[in-house]
This record gives structure tokens, sequence and C-alpha cells, in this order.
């Protein structure tokens, strides 16, 4: 934390300026028309800040760019002929290069081949580090214009296919403030070409606001469909593992196989099921997010409808719609999928406490009869042992008796020696008891 630099505010927390700033790191480009946009849009895995850094350094006027002007992933080239934005995103990275229309386009006339009119060159766009996931040839017009005459203008640069479009927004006499049309096709040079009309008192930022809009639509709905390859190819791999699952399930019920055999199957099943989750949970969660983006970007457009074709949010959502739930259906199965697993892999394992709680339990009575047993053993031991203690002692006081009538006591020895047969088996009792007892304490 650092104190404020006010004397009125409290310390102030160290990332405040940063977050603070964030809303303005990446602002819409200022366009002034009529214009001519390309947008390339690439995947970055294994491109690395510095390889994007090298290719732009290879644009007129930047050879001392440092790594420290792309730190924000955000940077802004402004040339006399073009102005280029490159945005690092974390899976792709955006060039947008803006620049004045050609005097070759002429109003109301078929339009000339425009990819080859790149201020910065053919050569330097198709070097750019990555693989191209999105490219948009864009003409802004600022001729406003019918409905009309706006698709008849849009058939000389796009064709006769169908084309897709709307009026977009409502300026304050209750007029749209553009027209955008476009086929979404993929030219021979790879790109999408898309025309919007602007009305003439249209403002640069305005223009910028307009263009990013779609251009985010577009990439965002790219990054989108990423998934949709991964849960088609996914979805058969869940099918045979609910089969598997549904196979355990049974022989667990039915009690077919032991339960080491379960077990062993069941921990396949999970580790099938857990290395899908960690390989497909990211891709699958950032098509959610990309998703609401592109619907966030649809409602920002706010479309109305131009007759008799679709608008590019109807047109957008008819394939994207049917596309996300399916990505999300396969995150949701297999989500649901690992449940099952985990609940299966319970109840085996509640059976096999179970069970080795009987066992337990059969031991513990064995060794509770074990142990009478030997109690019963040991009583008799004692018992024999205090007779033969009681032997011995009586067969020394013999001796005795016979020592003392040598001396010349008239005494019987025999006599002497069953005599004493009492005494020695009482004290004899005496001392295994307190030996007992001794043990015991």
């Amino acid at each position: 934390m650092t104190r404020s630099t006010s004397s009125k505010l409290p310390i102030e927390e160290a990332l405040r300026a940063t977050l603070h700033n964030e809303i303005r790191t990446r602002p819409s480009a200022l366009i002034e028309l009529p214009a001519l946009v390309f947008y390339v849009a690439v995947i970055n895995e294994q491109v690395s800040t510095h390889d994007e850094l090298a290719h732009l350094k290879l644009l007129p006027g930047q050879s001392n760019l440092a790594i420290e002007n792309l730190k924000a992933n955000f940077y802004q080239i402004q040339t006399d002929d073009f102005s280029l934005i490159w945005e690092r995103h974390t899976e792709f990275t955006r060039y947008t290069l803006i620049q004045k229309l050609p005097a070759s386009v002429v109003w109301g006339q078929e339009f000339p081949d425009l990819s080859l009119a790149m201020a910065t060159g053919t050569d330097w766009i198709q070097g750019i580090p990555g693989k191209t996931i999105t490219a948009i040839q864009l003409v802004m017009l600022n001729q406003g214009m019918e409905d009309s005459d706006a698709l008849n203008h849009a058939r000389l640069w796009l064709g006769n296919s169908p084309l897709i479009g709307a009026q977009m927004g409502r300026n304050a006499n209750g007029r749209s403030h553009s027209h955008l049309l476009s086929n979404l096709r993929i030219d021979a040079q790879g790109f999408e070409r898309v025309l919007i009309l602007a009305s003439p008192e249209t403002s640069p930022s305005r223009a910028g606001r307009v263009v990013q809009r779609f251009l985010e639509l577009e990439t965002y709905r790219m990054m989108a469909l990423l998934s949709l390859p991964v849960a088609k190819s996914l979805g058969t791999k869940l099918t045979h593992t609910e089969t598997q699952l549904v196979s355990i399930t049974h022989r667990l019920e039915k009690q077919i196989d032991t339960d080491d055999v379960l077990l062993r199957d069941l921990a396949g099943l999970a580790v099938q099921v857990e290395s899908a989750t960690a390989e497909h949970s990211y891709r699958f969660s950032a098509a959610r997010a990309y998703n609401a983006i592109v619907l966030e970007r649809i409602s920002e457009m706010r479309e109305n409808p131009l007759s008799g074709i679709q608008t590019v949010g109807e047109f957008m959502q008819r394939r994207l719609a049917p596309a996300m739930a399916t990505v999300n259906a396969t995150a949701d199965r297999l989500g649901n999928l690992a449940e099952r697993v985990a609940r299966a892999s319970a109840l085996l394992r509640t059976r096999v406490e179970i069970a080795a709680e009987q066992h337990n339990q059969l031991l513990l009575e064995k060794l509770t009869r074990g142990q009478a047993l030997q109690l019963r053993l040991q009583s008799t031991v004692e018992g024999l042992s205090i007779a033969a203690i009681t032997y011995y002692v009586v067969s020394l006081a013999v001796y005795i008796g016979k020592a003392l009538k040598a001396l010349g006591l008239n005494i019987n020895p025999e006599l002497f020696a069953g005599l004493m047969i009492p005494f020695v088996l009482f004290f004899a009792r005496k001392t295994i008891q307190k030996i007992h007892q001794q043990i015991n304490t």
C-alpha cells in the first residue's frame, strides 16, 4: 500500500491505479471514413510475445520497438499510411490494420480486389506468427442510404450469394446510424468480406466502436466454436465409458466378480474420466465465456432487420446456439459421468468395508474363543503346577523327616510328609493367587 496523493484519503491500495486504468487499456480505434480495415486473429499457442515483437519490428519505422511497449498486451502503431492495433489475449492475438479506402473504389461501381491494397503489404500479413482463426476485410463508407440501395450496393462487392445484415442502432431522429452487410463467406484470399454503410455525420470514435463490435463478435464466435469438434469427438468416448460403467454397476449389483476385480475396473474408468476432464474442462469453460461475449456484442449492435434478409445475430445464433448446446451438454455429461463413477466407487468401497468388518468380527470371535480356551488351559496347567509343587515339597518333607529321625527324634517320616500336604497345597495356591494379583494391577 502507498500513501494517497491526497491527504484527504486513507492509504491507497497498491493496485488501485492499475485497476482503475484497466478500462482504458484497450481503447477503440478512431476511424476516419471512408476506411478499409484488414483484421486477422491468430491462435498464439507456442507463439511468444518476443516472436510477435520481431514481426511488428518489420513495419516501417518500428525497428526500435521494445518488449516493454508490449507489456500491456496492447499497442497501437500510427504511420502516415495506416494505423495498426496489436492486442494479445490468452489464446489468440488480434491485428487490426486501418487505412484509407483506395481511390480505385468508386461509389456505385463494382469493387476491385482490395486484398492487394494492404498498406503493410500482403507478405507482412502472411508472415504473422500463429494460426489464423479469423480474417476479415471490412469496408466502411460514410454514405447513408435506404435499405434497398444498401442491399444493391453490397452486392457489387459481396456478389449474389445470400446476404445477412441489419440496421444498427438508432440516432436521435429515430434512424439507424449504419447498415452492416456481409455474406460471412471466406473468399479466395481467405478473408470474410464486410460492408458497413454509415451515416455521413458518423464520428471517428463511433465508427471505431461499430467496427470493433463486429470484429470482436466474429472472433469470439470462432473461438467459442473451437470446442465443438472437441465435444463431438469426446461424445463417442463418453458413450463407450458410460457403457463400461453400466456393465460394472450391473456386475456390482449381481456380485458377478470379486471386489478386487470391480475395484480395478472402476479405478481404470475413473482415470479415463479424470483425464478427459483435465484435458477438456478449460476448453468448455472458455467456450461458455466466449459465447457470453458473443451474445453481449450482438445485444450491443441493437440490430433492426432489413427487408428480406436475416440479421447478423439471427444468422449466427442459428448455428452457434446448437453448437453451444452440444458443448454444454457434453461438458455436463462429462461432469455427471465423473459423479456416477465416484458414486459407484463409494458403493464398492462401502461393500468392501462391510466385508472387512465382517471378517474382522469373525477374527475377533475366533480370538475370543482362543483366549477362553487358553484361559482354561492355563487354569488346568496351574492346577497341575500346584500338584507338582506339592509333590516336590512333600518329597522334600520325607527327606527332612528321615533326617530328623536319624538325629534321634521319634518321628515317622511318611506321617510327617502326609501331614505337610494340606499346608503345602494352601501356600502354593496362595502364592499363585498373589502372582495373579501382581500381574493384573
